[in-house]
């Protein structure tokens, strides 16, 4: 038993809701509010009773009938943040009440992404595990440096392009370590399990030879998308090298630990992350007025 394993295990029976099995895995909606492309714009999560959720907390990390330990112990759920092919940058707000999806801001103006030749946008469905946390106050020890503070991104490289909202059922593939401005920031490659390839594709090994040259490009677009910006190139754990589906597992099971630290109090929450979980805060109607206009450059091309 690892040392937050340990942290955590004697709170474990106590915890709410939010750390509660759940019996099936629910159908979810989503609630907009406030206008695409604007400071406002939020996007919720409703569960099948129509009440909003948290996508950090309350979806599942595990999906109906699997426990991560069986058969088919490679399978979570991922919550879609960001289409594939789209630039606005989107998150799961962790400092609001029941977590809804944002437009991430800088120096009071949206943030779109660069089109870094050849890509539009990001090239895959990007989005995050719920019930993990990578704690900035520990050293991951296999990278060396600390958790950014946010429920570990998953990049789902499946065929569609997913809605901004959705609750899929992925596979996990493998795993790549982003050292982003000092923190470790674990980049989990996924499929959503009811893509065509899914069951051709059950470790790294097998996305380099059915997919090829998504691996390495995912390499180059996480490197450079900051370059645009003004940043330098950004850096890797492991040489850049990709860590199999069982590494990849554990990853996801000790940020899993670490999140029930979090929600229990057993972990200190020195950065301000909501926590509210089902039913315990009233959210506005919603209201979903037309996207404002993006501005021109979001669709310019550039080159480093």
């Amino acid at each position: 038993m690892s040392p937050w394993q340990s942290i955590v295990k004697s709170a474990f029976s106590s915890l709410n809701l939010c750390l509660k099995p759940t019996a099936s895995l629910m159908k979810y909606t989503t609630r907009q509010v406030g206008a695409l492309n604007t400071l406002e714009y939020r996007l919720y999560l409703e569960n099948e009773q129509g009440k909003v959720v948290s996508p950090f907390h309350d979806v599942p990390l595990y999906p109906e009938g699997s426990s991560g330990e069986s058969q088919d112990g490679n399978i979570v759920n991922m919550f879609v943040e960001i289409p594939r092919w789209t630039c606005a940058k989107m998150e799961i707000s962790k400092e609001e009440p029941m977590n809804p999806v944002k437009q991430d801001v800088k120096k009071g103006a949206l943030r779109f992404v660069k089109n870094i030749f050849p890509f539009h946008g990001y090239p895959w469905n990007y989005g995050a595990i719920p019930q993990t946390w990578e704690c900035p106050e520990h050293t991951d020890p296999s990278t060396g440096f600390k958790g950014d503070n946010d429920p570990i991104d998953a990049v789902e490289i499946g065929s569609k392009v997913l809605e901004r909202g959705a609750v899929r059922k992925v596979k996990v593939l493998g795993t790549i370590a982003l050292i982003d401005e000092g923190e470790t920031d674990w980049k989990i490659v996924v499929i959503d399990s009811e893509d065509p390839l899914a069951s051709q594709l059950n470790d790294i090994e097998d996305v380099k030879s059915k997919c090829p040259g998504l691996l390495e490009a995912t390499v180059r677009w996480f490197r450079d998308y900051k370059i645009p910006d003004g940043k330098p190139a950004n850096e890797f754990a492991f040489n850049g090298e990709y860590k199999d589906s069982k590494f990849a597992m554990q990853v996801i099971k000790d940020t899993h630990e670490m999140w029930k630290g979090l929600v229990s109090g057993k972990i200190a929450n020195n950065k301000g992350i909501a926590l509210n979980n089902t039913g315990n805060v009233t959210i506005p109607e919603a209201s979903a007025p037309a996207p404002a206009p993006l501005p021109e450059s979001v669709n310019n091309q550039v080159f480093v």
